[in-house]
């Protein structure tokens, strides 16, 4: 028994020191020339002097999320944006169905916009994480029993499942969870709705709960980052220097260090 634990005990440690001494940075995106140190010099230098984005920001939460995450990314990119850049933050985790999601982040934008004397149908850019780039998709959607629906200029998207979710698949007997698989009703509706806005979508490797495959609309690759030691793909993707400092120079108005065409997927 001893000699077990003994040996268990030195494979756990030969994995973490494998990890810890793993590249944040290999393989390279030849779409995406930006290491992990780069990333942390060039937000810092963002945060020396913060610039306003051209229009408000909307940044909202993926599945589960009671707003932790969103809270983070917005912490994050509010330290690179002047203060008058309006930041509203959505946490639509904790609904039943897609539909309960999409009214909630309607009805807290529009909330947060009347308080700034402002309208519900200005334009606005979107940073949402996992599930929430679903919701922000489905919000920008025309609805005959409700007429709200959100002016997006551009939806920036981190590890969202937009062709499905790959632990989606686990049997399930909620909706949402339904809605994200691959192939499902609500994912075909987003594709067949022609939706005036330009999708950015990023993810990291490794991210066995929805997929890099998965993280674009069809017919396109994100934009994606190897994962970093010691760290989830999918779980800590919103915390990734780089994808932040790609984002934050495009709501700065700033060129991105992200280029098209996005480079395929490694093998």
């Amino acid at each position: 028994m001893l000699v077990q634990r003994t040996a268990t005990s030195i494979l756990v440690l030969l994995l973490l020191l494998y990890a810890a001494g793993c590249s944040a940075d290999s393989p390279a995106n030849p779409s995406f020339p930006l290491t992990v140190a780069a990333a942390k010099a060039e937000l810092a230098q963002m945060q020396e002097s913060p610039r306003p984005a051209s229009r408000p920001i909307i940044i909202i939460g993926g599945y589960a999320d009671p707003g932790i995450i969103v809270s983070q990314l917005a912490a994050k990119l509010r330290r690179v944006l002047a203060d008058e850049t309006p930041i509203i933050t959505v946490a639509p985790g904790w609904t039943w169905t897609m539909e309960d999601a999409r009214r909630r982040l309607l009805d807290e934008v529009e909330a947060e916009l009347a308080r700034a004397e402002q309208e519900l149908n200005i334009e606005i850019d979107v940073v949402a994480y996992s599930m929430g780039g679903l919701v922000a998709r489905r919000a920008a959607m025309p609805d005959e029993k409700d007429q709200r629906r959100l002016s997006i200029v551009r939806l920036m998207t981190i590890a969202t499942p937009h062709r499905g979710a790959d632990w989606a698949q686990l049997p399930t007997l909620e909706d949402r969870v339904v809605d994200m698989r691959a192939g499902s009703a609500f994912l075909c509706a987003l594709d067949e709705c022609e939706q005036g806005f330009e999708v950015l979508p990023y993810c990291r490797l490794g991210d066995w709960i929805v997929g890099c495959e998965n993280a674009a609309p069809p017919g396109r690759t994100a934009w994606w980052v190897p994962n970093q030691p010691l760290q989830f793909g999918h779980l800590d993707a919103h915390k990734d220097p780089r994808i932040l400092a790609d984002i934050a120079r495009r709501l700065r108005g700033e060129e991105p260090f992200t280029t098209l065409p996005a480079a395929d997927l490694p093998r």
